[in-house]
């Protein structure tokens, strides 16, 4: 079943599958999450998915109906 996926602040919206990458998502509806080790360890890719801070490289899309994913905005980066 598709999960709706809403980006924030931009609002940009996509469909996806579970277990689908969530930088492939992202990359689809328009949205770059910056990346740095695409292992994890950087945290240059750190978003928040339905409230809990998550490694964009690492993370899959949950089977769930809906995700909001809010973009931090990092100067380091």
């Amino acid at each position: 079943m598709p999960i709706k996926v809403r980006f924030l602040p931009d609002e940009a919206t996509t469909v996806a599958e579970a277990g689908e990458p969530l930088l492939k998502v992202a990359d689809r509806a328009g949205i770059v999450i910056p990346t740095g080790c695409l292992m994890g360890s950087c945290h240059a890719c750190e978003v928040e998915m339905n409230g809990e801070e998550v490694r964009s490289c690492i993370t899959a899309i949950p089977d769930t109906a809906e995700i909001t994913i809010n973009l931090f905005s990092d100067p380091t980066w």
